[in-house]
């Protein structure tokens, strides 16, 4: 028992003694172009959060216009959706369905694809009680918050997984 406490300490150690980590374990990623236009409104949520956690990285700027930029972020579609997940035996609504979808691609500065048309869903069950409806709707918008932080996330890592055309 001792030995083995012993030996995992040794791994622990010598793991960050030679400076190892996870790749992204930290939360920035390294994109592979120097600048990026965001092809969401000023007003959309989910732009203001991408944008923000790009900024967050400091190693690409945010481009306010698509023609100076490296690389182009064009959104296809956004789309909440919210659906009857389950009946209870009255025939009321139990719980739901909470879902998020997002469509878009990469260019470059040329319009050549960087990446193709990619579409991300998420999706959240809700329990349902009418006698909280103002808890739900709150639990309801905590939700999709929580899928759109989801959501910057995933894209910011297809971002960085682009292999630029040479």
């Amino acid at each position: 028992m001792v030995r083995a406490a012993v030996a995992a300490l040794l791994v622990a150690g010598s793991l960050s003694g030679c400076g190892f980590q996870l790749r992204g374990a930290n939360g920035t990623y390294t994109l592979p172009f120097k600048s990026i236009y965001v092809g969401l409104p000023d007003n959309s949520a989910l732009g203001t959060e991408l944008r923000r956690n790009l900024r967050a990285g400091d190693q690409v700027a945010i481009a306010d216009k698509a023609e100076g930029a490296d690389a182009q972020l064009v959104v296809l579609s956004e789309t909440r959706g919210k659906s009857i997940l389950s009946l209870n035996s009255l025939g009321r609504v139990r719980e739901y369905l909470l879902t998020y979808t997002l469509r878009f691609t990469v260019r470059d500065a040329k319009g050549a694809e960087l990446l193709p048309a990619t579409e991300i869903s998420l999706r959240r069950n809700m329990a349902f009680d009418e006698t909280q409806v103002l808890a739900k709707e709150s639990e309801e918008a905590l939700l999709y918050r929580d899928m759109q932080a989801d959501l910057v996330q995933q894209i910011i890592r297809r971002l960085a997984a682009i292999k630029p055309a040479r």
